[in-house]
């Protein structure tokens, strides 16, 4: 299926011409070195190549989408304003670089909406099936939906360090683009509770206290620092406190008294890892890796008050551990999750001890990708089990 009508076949010629070059991986050292020495006309020269590189590796996979989930509403939107940023990020391709052309680096603002529209999408294609999906057709838009968002991420990450070291108003303090040169994982972890706690006692008019520990197995007795994006981190614990506090308020309800949450961070050689630890009743094993699945957790948009606001604020469409565990991944970290049933829950959040280690993870459009779309469910047997019965729909 086509993603452009015939009068944009240029836009589809050149969509073969960058999807045919590799993304350039950054690492995180190589961002801070970058930020501290380049100008703005280096960045405008890198980004002009770049973003197009990017932009056309996951758009050529748009294209191999099931033609049922491309016929819906909300995902050609999302097509939509693929094509208007990849046209607008081509008319940069012969120009130099110049004030006003260095300020139009602005499709961040159009693709802030893609998680929630393409969520839509899939809540279209549920209802046009009356929520039967087909096997491969899941597994098709699982693949696709990590590397749409993971290509997001990356985009929008090149563009806020574009915008931030180069914008009008010169960056201040440490920060160097949205990266942290010092980040201080305790104070994000104490940043997120508060507001997921702000949610919670709105809703359950009552919160799980918080206890930390930290714990520097390489520099011991001094406090734990890391290179890295302060609100990717901020955003993974937002979604892991919000889950937590929801599981530990409904397991433990009638109760005056509620566990508190509790949440350990250590420094190794390799990794650094912030564990959150709670009692929240735990999830049957065979639940776990549903959580990470956007088809079983995909859920209705919550119901609208007068005020537009939503009625359950620590509940939504679902996405928020798939997306999370996404930028754990990004800089080769990684999240996962631990649960006895009946008790509580562990989440694990990895992240690399070494900004030189942390290159981005970028999705790539090649044969590989492309046979994928095209895959058979795979059969089970002894030593790769796959359930055959139905899980029930798991909403987060």
């Amino acid at each position: 299926m086509k993603l452009f009508p015939v009068r944009l076949s240029n836009i589809n010629k050149m969509l073969d011409f960058y999807s045919q070059f590799n993304p350039s991986p950054l690492s995180i050292k190589q961002f801070i070195d970058f930020g501290l020495n380049a100008c703005p006309r280096k960045s405008f020269v890198f980004l002009r190549k770049e973003l197009p590189v990017r932009l056309a590796n996951i758009m050529k996979e748009i294209t191999l989408l099931p033609e049922s989930l491309l016929r819906m509403p909300s995902v050609g939107l999302v097509s939509a304003w693929y094509v208007k940023s990849f046209e607008e990020v081509l008319a940069f391709e012969k120009t130099d670089p110049t004030e006003t052309n260095l300020e139009k680096y602005c499709i961040r603002d159009r693709h802030s909406d893609v998680v929630q529209t393409m969520a839509q999408g899939i809540l279209e294609l549920k209802e046009s099936r009356d929520g039967a999906i087909e096997p491969s057709t899941e597994l098709s838009i699982q693949y696709f939906l990590d590397r749409l968002y993971m290509s997001r991420i990356s985009i929008r990450m090149l563009i806020n360090q574009h915008t931030i070291l180069f914008g009008e108003i010169p960056q201040t303090g440490r920060h160097i683009g949205s990266i942290d040169p010092l980040c201080d994982p305790h104070m994000v972890v104490r940043d997120a509770y508060e507001n997921a706690r702000f949610l919670c006692d709105q809703y359950y008019l009552a919160s799980p206290e918080l206890e930390v520990i930290e714990h520097n197995e390489i520099d011991k007795g001094n406090p734990i620092k890391i290179v890295y994006v302060p609100s990717h981190l901020y955003h993974m614990l937002f979604e892991l406190f919000k889950n937590s506090m929801r599981a530990v308020m409904e397991h433990h309800g009638t109760e005056n008294d509620v566990p508190p949450i509790k949440v350990t961070i250590v420094k190794g050689k390799e990794d650094i890892c912030v564990k959150m630890s709670d009692q929240g009743g735990g999830i049957p094993r065979s639940q776990v890796d549903q959580l990470f699945k956007y088809m079983y957790s995909t859920a209705p948009q919550p119901p609208k008050s007068k005020t537009d606001l939503p009625l359950v604020p620590l509940a939504g469409y679902g996405y928020g551990l798939p997306i999370s565990r996404l930028y754990a991944r990004y800089f080769h970290g990684d999240l996962v999750l631990f649960s006895c049933e009946g008790y509580g829950s562990d989440a694990i959040i990895y992240l690399k001890a070494f900004s030189d280690e942390a290159n981005e993870l970028l999705p790539i459009f090649n044969k590989t990708s492309t046979r994928f779309y095209k895959a058979t469910v795979p059969t089970g047997d002894w030593s790769n089990q796959v359930k055959g019965k139905k899980i029930k729909p798991i909403v987060i």
